[in-house]
């Protein structure tokens, strides 16, 4: 949990999960929503990966990312018990 907690502190890291929300991309498509090198980009996702907040898969010569949504929910579920929201949250669902 504190690798995702450290991922989530850049800026950078968490528009690429909000980019990654909307749906699947290449590395390239993540690299085109930004206005830094590649391998800054690279080095954002290889984070996101090791946390556990991105998934990849090998299309080709392309890497797909997507986000992964079991481990940002335990991340939510986590912040809504540290803030004591949690039967405010499981009330808001029924």
């Amino acid at each position: 949990m504190n690798d995702a907690f450290k991922a989530l502190a850049d800026p950078t890291r968490r528009e690429i999960l909000r980019l990654l929300r909307e749906r699947s991309r290449s590395a390239g498509e993540i690299a085109d929503h930004f206005h830094i090198s590649k391998p800054s980009i690279s080095h954002h996702l290889n984070l996101l990966k090791q946390a556990g907040l991105v998934l990849d898969e090998r299309q080709g010569q392309s890497m797909i990312y997507s986000l992964h949504t079991t481990v940002v929910e335990d991340v939510i579920g986590w912040m809504f018990q540290i803030l004591g929201k949690e039967g405010k949250a499981h009330d808001d669902e029924q």
